[in-house]
């Protein structure tokens, strides 16, 4: 039986549902994440065609780098997906889903670019650059 979860924006405006496993969360300290997020990117995995959306026509895209884009809320803000160009899948934000709680922490990546004024103490693995099996415009 496929995991199914849901999530969405603040206003509500953007719904998605996921249908299978998710990736464990990675957390990504580059310095584009860190702009856009305000600290750190902590996002799971999803394959494209197990990812159901609704209100598509709010998501705006920005095209952060020539490996990815970066997909939010036009109303409210929320930052919700980030997609890489050339693979068939969404990194979806932790925070946008309705029951974070039934995710589960995999490593740190990009933790070279960092802002200096926090620790990770958390015990999970990091990496300066990419992790395993995860490859960033930074990489």
């Amino acid at each position: 039986m496929d995991q199914i979860e849901t999530g969405g924006c603040l206003c509500g405006k953007v719904r998605f549902t996921t249908r299978g496993p998710l990736r464990e969360v990675v957390f990504c300290h580059c310095s584009q994440c860190r702009r856009q997020t305000g600290l750190y990117f902590a996002a799971t995995s999803v394959a494209a065609d197990r990812l159901d959306l609704e209100g598509a026509e709010h998501v705006t895209w920005f095209a952060s780098s020539t490996f990815a884009s970066r997909g939010f809320c036009r109303t409210c803000g929320s930052l919700l997906f980030w997609k890489p160009n050339d693979e068939p899948r969404y990194a979806v934000l932790a925070g946008a889903f309705d029951r974070p709680e039934s995710l589960h922490p995999g490593y740190h990546i990009c933790t070279e670019g960092r802002a200096e004024f926090y620790r990770i103490s958390d015990g999970l693995p990091q990496y300066p650059g990419d992790g395993p099996d995860v490859v960033t415009a930074s990489g």
